[in-house]
């Protein structure tokens, strides 16, 4: 289990993450907004613990952000904010949790094993839907406002792991690592080639952009 730890703070943030990698999860520490948005790009995460009063934004702006990108993961905010006025706020813009400071590292730990199996219990995902494009993972079909298109396994492996990081860069390295379950060679074009395939099979129907080049770095579904 992937852990994102969201605190300004150096202090506090490193010892956040290190009693969560004590408990065998894999932890991430960053201390800003920037810094949040560019983990998020890189890697998906089961949960992220979130702290509001960072140095270059507001954490329920970002929090707000994510959810309106249809980013799902569990997050848990920690924050100086007590008031329950406040706790109301971030659990209606979409957080799963708030524990306020000052915490026991014990309930943050108790905390996050309950996201974790929250989500380990609940209904399995069958498919996603993003602007009219729906995948079925049970009947391996894809849709492109109600119109069935065909893919290939690779392509549909593709998609699959766009529709996962909707809104999100996803880099031609970690393309590879998650598709082709390789380190990605820069003197081919194999990814950018499937890419345009998908992009040509998704765009013909209705003409929409889908897909979103971005220079130097990778493609994202819009």
């Amino acid at each position: 289990m992937k852990i994102l730890v969201v605190e300004d703070e150096r202090k506090e943030g490193q010892f956040v993450a290190q009693a969560l990698s004590e408990q065998t999860y894999t932890t991430k520490w960053v201390g800003s907004v920037a810094a949040a948005r560019d983990a998020l790009a890189e890697s998906p995460y089961d949960v992220i613990v979130l702290d509001l009063g960072l140095p270059d934004g507001d954490g329920l702006a970002l929090l707000k952000e994510w959810r309106e990108s249809g980013f799902n993961e569990s997050v848990l905010i920690l924050s100086a904010r007590d008031a329950v006025s406040d706790r109301i706020q971030g659990l209606n813009i979409g957080a799963d949790d708030y524990l306020p400071k000052p915490f026991s590292v014990d309930e943050l730990v108790a905390r996050v094993r309950s996201l974790i199996r929250r989500q380990s219990g609940g209904a399995r995902l069958t498919g996603w839907e993003r602007e009219g494009v729906s995948l079925d993972l049970q009947a391996r079909q894809v849709t492109v406002e109600g119109v069935p298109v065909e893919l290939t396994n690779r392509e549909f492996a593709l998609l699959e792991l766009f529709m996962q990081n909707a809104g999100r860069v996803m880099t031609r390295t970690l393309i590879a690592e998650k598709v082709w379950e390789a380190s990605y060679d820069m003197e081919t074009n194999l990814i950018d080639v499937y890419v345009r395939r998908l992009r040509q099979k998704l765009e013909s129907g209705d003409g929409k952009a889908r897909f979103k080049t971005v220079r130097g770095s990778g493609y994202q579904l819009l």
